[in-house]
């Protein structure tokens, strides 16, 4: 008798082991690569500042950043020219990354990017129309953009509620509504000056260095309040992607959670987009990376932020010293992530999962 009762509990015993030791890999791999992701995007940053017409030292660029050497010639070099192009990259890598995530956790599809729900387009309309009708430019463009993206935003979410908000619904409102303001956007392009289509074809390229230092602040303190925010609604989005029933009985006000999630996810873009204009695949992108890097522990907001501003760092990189002529970031982006986005439409209907 007293043989079979410990049984049951030595296996009981076993599978609770078997449990933490699974918990604790999975931490442990996080760590690790989101610690790997911080290292990468800090050796660009630096190599961002370091690479030009007039080559800069790592020690150099870290001295003059963090004030700790006093050299007028590389001060200027790198605070006045370099710093705010790769403090933008920096920033709106992590914002798009984290919102690309927080989007395709939540709608629970691979496809679901503020590229192809209406964001960027809202946000591009506005500014376009500020640009061609109103001659705007600087701060003025940035805040009709970051207006435009959350009128869209609000707008998707009117449209997509029927007793909640599904997934699928959410998507294809944000298709059609993206449609619409594109070709408002070309109408707007048709009836510009030409000097004001050239500058509104260039916003709508997407450039990291094309912002402000009103903006720029701006993002930055924004992306220090919302992605510690992001983080703290995790919990939330993790059980939200079990499905609503399964949320509720874990105590998540689904809805409540849900506009939540998508008001930060939606604030993270607007901004970006202010700061850089619509550069596009980098929110699609950085959370199938992350998780590939992750394996067991995926869907994490910072390794998809850290894994954003990798990319954009990169893609700036590339754009501006690798080519035989300087291009915006946006073209990199996209001429990177248009074969990744048919991979991805092929391998989704292949499994069944693109509806």
């Amino acid at each position: 008798m007293a043989a079979t009762s410990t049984a049951p509990s030595a296996g009981a015993f076993r599978a609770t082991r078997r449990r933490r030791a699974a918990r604790s890999l999975v931490v442990t791999v996080s760590l690790v690569v989101t610690v790997s992701l911080a290292v990468a995007v800090v050796a660009l940053f630096v190599l961002t500042m370091m690479v030009g017409s007039f080559r800069l030292g790592a020690d150099e660029v870290v001295a003059s950043v963090l004030h700790l050497r006093d050299d007028p010639s590389v001060d200027f070099v790198v605070r006045g020219l370099r710093l705010p192009t790769a403090a933008s990259a920096l920033a709106v890598g992590l914002a798009l990354g984290a919102a690309g995530t927080i989007f395709q956790q939540l709608l629970r599809n691979p496809l679901a990017s503020p590229d192809f729900v209406g964001i960027n387009s809202g946000a591009g309309l506005a500014a376009i129309t500020g640009i061609v009708l109103l001659q705007a430019g600087g701060l003025v463009v940035s805040g009709l953009a970051l207006a435009g993206a959350a009128v869209a935003a609000l707008l998707m979410y009117v449209l997509a509620w029927r007793d909640g908000v599904a997934g699928y619904r959410f998507i294809l409102i944000g298709i059609g509504t993206t449609l619409f303001f594109d070709g408002l956007t070309g109408y707007m392009l048709t009836r510009a000056q030409l000097s004001d289509a050239r500058q509104a074809m260039h916003w709508l390229t997407g450039s990291v260095g094309q912002a402000g230092d009103g903006e720029l602040r701006l993002l930055l303190g924004a992306v220090l309040l919302l992605l510690p925010t992001a983080v703290l609604l995790q919990r939330q989005l993790r059980a939200l992607e079990l499905g609503d029933d399964t949320a509720r009985a874990l105590g998540i006000r689904t809805e409540l959670g849900r506009a939540g999630l998508l008001a930060t996810a939606v604030a993270l873009t607007a901004l970006a987009v202010a700061v850089a204009g619509p550069i596009v695949f980098v929110a699609l992108v950085a959370g199938p990376i992350a998780n590939r890097l992750l394996g067991p522990a995926i869907g994490g907001i910072v390794p998809a932020a850290l894994a954003g501003a990798a990319l954009l760092l990169t893609a700036d990189l590339v754009a501006v010293h690798l080519l035989p002529t300087p291009l915006p970031t946006g073209v990199v982006t996209g001429a990177v992530g248009a074969p990744y986005l048919l991979w991805l439409l092929a391998t989704t209907n292949r499994q069944g999962a693109g509806g």
